[in-house]
C-alpha cells in the first residue's frame, strides 16, 4: 500500500525545490541563504539542490506533463519572490502532480502496481501560481 505523500515527498519535492531555487537565484537575484531561509532548510541543503546531489527526476523530465511542470515552478518563484507562503505554493504543485498523471507514471515508472491509498484532502490552498 501507498500513500501519495510518500511519492511526492521522495519524488516530487526535491525536484520542486531544486527548480524552484535554481530559478530563485538565476530569475530573482536570491543568495543561497535567502533560499534556504524560504524553504526552512540549510545552506547546504540548496548548495546539494544546485548541484544535483538533491533533486532532479527523470521521471518528470521525460513525461508529457514537464512543460506545465516546470511552467509552474517559475510561477512558484515568482509567487516566493513576492512572499506568498513557500509552504501553500508548494501544496499547488503537489496538487497539480497528482491531477495531471505525473503520480501515476511515478507509480508505472516503479513498478507499484498497489493501488495508490486515497489521501486525505490537502488544506485549502489560497494561492494560485
Amino acid at each position: 500500500m501507498y500513500f501519495p505523500c510518500e511519492l511526492v515527498v521522495t519524488d516530487i519535492l526535491p525536484t520542486a525545490r531544486s527548480a524552484i531555487a535554481r530559478s530563485l537565484i538565476e530569475r530573482h537575484g536570491y543568495k543561497q541563504i535567502d533560499v534556504a531561509r524560504s524553504f526552512g532548510v540549510t545552506g547546504s541543503a540548496v548548495s546539494q539542490y544546485l548541484k544535483g546531489v538533491r533533486g532532479g527526476s527523470e521521471i518528470i523530465n521525460d513525461s508529457p506533463h514537464r512543460d506545465d511542470f516546470y511552467d509552474m515552478i517559475d510561477r512558484a518563484a515568482d509567487a516566493i519572490a513576492n512572499r506568498l507562503d513557500t509552504i501553500e505554493i508548494l501544496c499547488n504543485i503537489c496538487n497539480f502532480v497528482k491531477e495531471s498523471g505525473i503520480l501515476h507514471e511515478i507509480c508505472a515508472a516503479k513498478n507499484i502496481t498497489e493501488e495508490l491509498v486515497d489521501c486525505i484532502e490537502c488544506p485549502p490552498v489560497n494561492v494560485t501560481i
